[in-house]
């Protein structure tokens, strides 16, 4: 007879919390709900639940008899928890009462039935018919591509996806630079629908990622709906008959044009590389190269090597190039804010992977843990405060509060190299530009003695290296761009052209804007992801934005089939409101600060990224579209 699951082994890496809440639909006693067992959390250190070890002990061996009672077959007593019941069970886990406005957008989010307000809702045979009739061209096969193709299959809508790769995974596709994963805990950084209990990491690999998404695809068989190595070089809006015409390029060069109902954007905002406008750029005799396109090809190993650039990816792929090289020069412009998370590279215990896969309703509770942890938690501590006077390098007390942590663990880290701390200690609030997690490794590569950080400002490029304004010549074998993305100019590579052939670069000025970040005045039926205003700084996970958006863009088209109307766009009042709304918000925050610059603002300085309220706001916001928000409009063809 095979041996059980060595559960006292196993409960000792249980989140105690969610495990009490899953054990309360297990077992169907509330008593799991104990007053004295309510979690107390600090945000900076993520094992201190603040209950006592006496007690943590009685709730692991309840649960092990529990569990062990679920194992012999003993069937779930409670599956679907009374209003009352719920709420109880969310302030638990939560740690505190939380504020009556977020219930439905928590009990949602658990979606404990296995549904949720993001899954379409096609029911009638008459909507189904005329869903049947739209065609859909969604524009990148990435996290959001993917995700709209899902979504758009089970509402019966036929849609076709086009990518410029040779493989699903966007981002997680394009960039192979060493050390490169996610900034997001996994467990948030994949689907709601979708969760995976085996993640290896807490904060996966690119290679783990992709593989991630590759298998979404083969499970709800898109790839028979995606073109490879195809190019969109541009779509028109036809106004006579309603439709977008988009021309496609394949691989070989050969143009095709194709005609949709309605087009999708999900090219992501990330995903064209951003150079510095340095003299002599070009000009360096030996291999030069981004980092979002890494040249494998290129032997690091006892070379001299520049990376110009501290940004989020400088700071995943320096430690891990730093020991083969013979020398490493690091040339910063800004340093970042390394958020303490020490857990960033570590292994999911066993332990914590079995209790998600065995244990009914756990990792519901568990993810949701997690979503509440981050959803605004962090806010309060990036808010700018109007009354404070305590110097551009904070915008308020509690940002003043954290700043102050975060230097305590820089000069920890830092206490046998104090020249280093004035270099790598940003002048500018944190929020202020995007903060990188830090467990410890950033800091430990400057400290190499073949690592060189330099914060003088780099005059040019020369054909030997790179040459800073003091006249200094550093000679190095290979040069890496860390540099990041042009961000701000979205859609850059496609030409939309809406009515009266207007085309939406013309339109936007070089200042992105949209309604929701989806819609746009004059391109109707066109919906963007991850669109202007959409980035989130500080609280939750992007694919949050993305499942919002698909959810509101899948209720736009349904909106069309139940009126009958072919065409649909904001109108310019609406989209105008809103926008003047998001423009006034971004000033209260860190990264609206006027003495910050970042990828955050465009060209004209305006913060053409970040959603600048509760990740709450954009999900009541993407429930479904209100009609009255829109001008619908019948095809000549179908007007009675």
């Amino acid at each position: 007879m095979a041996a059980g699951p060595d559960l006292d082994t196993i409960l000792k890496d249980a989140h105690l919390p969610a495990l009490m809440a899953a054990l309360v639909h297990v077992t169907g006693d509330k008593a799991w709900l104990k007053s004295e067992w309510t979690p107390t959390y600090n945000p900076l250190a993520r094992d201190d639940i603040g209950i006592p070890e006496a007690e943590q002990a009685k709730v692991r061996e309840a649960a092990k008899a529990a569990i062990l009672a679920h194992l012999e077959g003993k069937p779930i007593q409670l599956r679907d928890p009374d209003p009352a019941t719920l709420r109880r069970m969310i302030d638990f886990v939560a740690g505190a009462p939380i504020p009556e406005s977020y219930a439905d957008f928590l009990t949602d989010e658990l979606a404990l039935a296995g549904k949720s307000s993001k899954d379409p809702q096609f029911d009638q045979p008459k909507l189904q018919a005329a869903a049947r009739k739209l065609k859909v061209l969604v524009i990148g096969a990435g996290m959001s591509g993917l995700l709209a193709g899902i979504r758009l299959s089970q509402a019966g809508v036929p849609f076709e996806i086009v990518d410029k790769n040779a493989d699903v995974g966007g981002t997680w596709y394009e960039n192979t630079y060493p050390g490169c994963r996610v900034d997001n805990s996994n467990h948030m950084y994949s689907y709601s629908f979708e969760p995976n209990h085996f993640w290896p990491q807490h904060f996966s690999t690119q290679p783990v990622l992709l593989s991630y998404f590759r298998g979404i695809a083969e499970k709800y068989d898109l790839r028979k709906h995606i073109r490879f190595e195809t190019f969109v070089d541009e779509v028109a809006w036809d106004e006579a008959r309603n439709v977008w015409r988009a021309r496609l390029r394949g691989k070989d060069g050969k143009i095709e044009t194709v005609e949709a109902n309605a087009v999708i954007s999900a090219v992501g905002q990330l995903n064209r590389p951003k150079f510095p406008d340095l003299e002599g750029l070009g000009s360096f005799e030996g291999p030069a190269f981004h980092s979002a396109e890494w040249r494998h090809d290129v032997e690091l190993t006892g070379k001299r090597v520049a990376v110009i650039g501290t940004g989020a990816s400088a700071y995943q792929f320096v430690p891990e190039i730093a020991p083969d090289v013979a020398e490493l020069k690091v040339f910063q412009r800004t340093p970042p804010w390394g958020l303490p998370v020490p857990h960033y590279h570590e292994d999911v215990a066993e332990g914590k992977k079995w209790l998600l896969e065995h244990v009914p309703f756990y990792d519901k509770w568990y993810r949701f843990w997690l979503f509440w942890m981050v959803t605004d938690g962090f806010l309060p501590m990036v808010k700018s405060d109007p009354a404070w006077n305590g110097g551009p390098r904070a915008v308020g007390p509690e940002n003043a509060m954290l700043r102050e942590m975060v230097e305590q663990s820089f000069a920890a880290q830092l206490a046998d190299r104090p020249d280093l701390l004035p270099k790598i200690t940003p002048d500018y609030p944190i929020g202020g530009k995007r903060a990188v997690l830090d467990n410890g490794v950033w800091l430990a590569a400057l400290k190499r003695r073949n690592v060189e950080l330099i914060t003088d400002k780099i005059a040019r490029i020369d054909p030997k290296g790179v040459v800073t304004a003091d006249g200094v010549l550093h000679e190095v074998d290979v040069l890496i761009y860390g540099t990041g993305f042009q961000a701000s100019n979205f859609l850059s590579f496609l030409k939309v052209k809406g009515r009266g052939g207007r085309e939406l670069h013309d339109e936007w000025g070089g200042d992105a804007r949209a309604y929701l970040g989806v819609t746009i005045p004059g391109y109707p039926n066109l919906f963007l992801t991850y669109g202007p205003n959409t980035n989130i700084v500080v609280n939750g996970s992007i694919i949050f934005f993305s499942e919002c958006a698909i959810r509101y863009i899948v209720g736009c088209l349904k909106l069309l089939a139940e009126t009958g109307a072919s065409a649909m766009e904001p109108k310019r009042e609406v989209h105008d409101a809103f926008n003047a709304k998001v423009d006034q918000a971004n000033e209260g925050w860190a990264w609206g600060s006027p003495h910050v610059s970042s990828w955050y603002k465009n060209a004209f300085g305006r913060v053409s990224q970040n959603w600048p309220f509760e990740l709450i706001d954009y999900w009541r916001a993407t429930l479904a579209p209100n009609p009255d928000d829109y001008v619908l409009e019948r095809t000549p063809e179908t007007v009675a």
